[in-house]
């Protein structure tokens, strides 16, 4: 079983000082608020102490240039779950690179992912194109590399759990 308190603590030690940035355990909606003078740290919160939301909103932050880890949720409008098709379009157009950033963590950490169209009661686009893209995006990260801050992750994960890389060949489509 996997433990939201070790990607706390990986997470932590890699970017508190570094990044001045802190993975946090959050009681509902996941959330990223950047530092303040009531917190001197950014905030990375995730939802219910969730292994894969800690993940997918680490995954977040990593790709969130300088200027967005400067507003709550980096200034994005968040459409909850009840999107129209073309809501849920936009939504996954958005998803694709921090989904397969998750994924690439998960397969280090040893942890399942699934593809998440987070839409269960509105109205969906077409889950295969938005899970292929997804697959093509964590397939391009392998051949070609990660962000910086998501590679530093990467790396401290691998560490973590004792393997040695990510390949390819462990995207596996069946899963999602």
């Amino acid at each position: 079983m996997h433990n939201y308190q070790d990607l706390v603590q990986v997470f932590n030690a890699l970017f508190q000082e570094a990044e001045q940035t802190v993975l946090v355990k959050g009681e509902a909606e996941p959330l990223y608020l950047p530092s303040s003078p009531e917190s001197p740290y950014a905030q990375v919160i995730f939802a219910h102490g969730f292994y894969q939301s800690a993940l997918h909103e680490i995954a977040h932050w990593c790709l969130a240039g300088k200027q967005r880890r400067e507003l709550i949720d980096y200034g994005y409008w968040y459409q909850p779950d009840g999107r129209s098709a073309e809501q849920q379009k936009i939504f996954e157009s958005v998803e694709i690179k921090p989904q397969a950033m998750e994924w690439i963590f998960s397969i280090a950490a040893g942890s399942r992912f699934y593809v998440s169209a987070d839409n269960l009661s509105g109205e969906m686009t077409q889950p295969e194109h938005f899970k292929l893209a997804v697959y093509q995006q964590a397939e391009h990260y392998l051949e070609y590399g990660l962000p910086v801050r998501a590679e530093q992750f990467l790396q401290a994960l691998l560490k973590h759990y004792g393997k040695k890389s990510v390949k390819i060949s462990e995207l596996v489509v069946e899963e999602i």
